[in-house]
């Protein structure tokens, strides 16, 4: 069975800090109770424990009837390794240069072999020389690679409200970015 996520990425590839970052992220998320403060079996990977959707994830989002009240698959998963966090439907492998705005894609996405393994943090614009974390560069939709990430499975048939996604940016720290994707996981129960 297929599911929806959203997911938010730091715009940083290397989070100081992580994983501690991700348990403050998650106590602030289970007090405004976006989701459940104990892990259940309710996410996709692994042995599927994630945090469950809360009542207060209604007040984060913009469509909240579209959010999986009810679903076996509704949890929130915390990655803490290197990721690479792209739409799973049609994405297009288009960025830009914020320099010098010329189409630099295919080589910018090659050049994930060596961000993967932490080789490097930062991409070289091929036309101009301009160098940054990758996160910086143009991307014609949206994407995210760090050793952070916060999945929410079966949530991706809304979006986070922009103040929501602004405190969550100010509490993390960092500034985010909203990635939307599908996953297989287990069938109903």
């Amino acid at each position: 069975m297929e599911y929806s996520q959203l997911i938010l990425v730091p715009q940083l590839s290397s989070v100081p800090g992580h994983q501690a970052l991700a348990g403050r992220m998650l106590r602030w998320l289970a007090q405004r109770q976006v989701v459940e403060a104990l892990p259940s079996t309710c996410g996709l990977r692994g042995n599927r424990m994630a945090y469950a959707i809360g009542p207060g994830a209604r007040q984060v989002v913009e469509h909240p009837d579209r959010l999986p009240f009810g679903q076996p698959v509704s949890g929130l998963e915390l990655v803490d390794k290197r990721c690479i966090y792209t739409p799973t439907r049609n994405f297009l492998h288009e960025a830009g240069c914020p320099e010098c705005r010329q189409e630099i894609g295919e080589p910018l996405f090659e050049s994930l072999e060596e961000w993967w393994p932490g080789t490097t943090d930062n991409f070289t614009c091929p036309e101009c020389g301009f160098e940054d974390d990758i996160n910086g560069f143009l991307f014609l939709q949206p994407c995210g690679f760090s050793n952070l990430g916060f999945i929410f499975n079966g949530w991706g048939d809304t979006r986070f409200t922009e103040g929501f996604l602004d405190a969550f940016g100010e509490r993390l720290g960092f500034a985010v970015r909203q990635v939307w994707t599908h996953a297989e996981g287990p069938a109903p129960r």
